[in-house]
């Protein structure tokens, strides 16, 4: 399996600090688009992402993007 379980099909927009991050990969965390460990029983891992700056992100839900951990539009052609 390439992608994980689709939490949701549109983007989690979010204003963050900078700092370190790790996003849910799986789909199955309940702290989307953070891993919260759901992934340990899976071929999943999360992604750290390091984050330089405050900006606004647009995190992937529906884990199908080709820029993970962030949105691309892939969740339209699902």
């Amino acid at each position: 399996m390439d992608n994980g379980k689709i939490f949701q099909k549109a983007p989690i927009v979010k204003e963050e600090k900078a700092g370190v991050y790790y996003w849910c990969a799986c789909g199955l965390s309940s702290s989307q688009p953070f891993c919260d460990g759901s992934h340990k029983k899976t071929e999943f891992n999360p992604m750290q992402v390091e984050l330089k700056e405050d900006k606004k992100v647009a995190w992937c839900a529906c884990k199908h993007s080709s820029n993970k951990p962030f949105c691309d539009g892939s969740h339209r052609r699902l």
